[in-house]
């Protein structure tokens, strides 16, 4: 079964209390078995738009991705990261 991955592209409105966001996602990203491949970074733009910060998460499945976003664990969660950055995410299929 191919994983599931989040890609989350970040920009961050309120730096002070982002870290709140980032500490309040431990559940969920504990729970679900997400795997931090990009967390930030360095990147140069070569076609559209970047945001500040860029995220990739590995899950074990596209199912399990999708339930961990969905989960009542990441909610709180959720609702930080809105207070406090504008968000692009997508939840994908891996390849294979």
């Amino acid at each position: 079964m191919p994983k599931g991955y989040w890609i989350v592209h970040v920009s961050v409105n309120d730096m002070e209390n982002y870290p709140t966001y980032v500490a309040a996602t431990q559940p969920a990203m504990e729970k679900y078995g997400a795997k931090f491949l990009v967390r930030g970074g360095d990147g140069k733009v070569r076609e559209g738009q970047m945001r500040d910060r860029h995220v990739v998460i590995e899950f074990e499945s596209y199912d399990r991705a999708v339930e961990c976003y969905e989960s009542e664990e990441y909610a709180p969660a959720l609702a930080l990261r809105k207070q406090y950055a504008e968000t692009d995410l997508l939840i994908v299929t891996g390849a294979g």
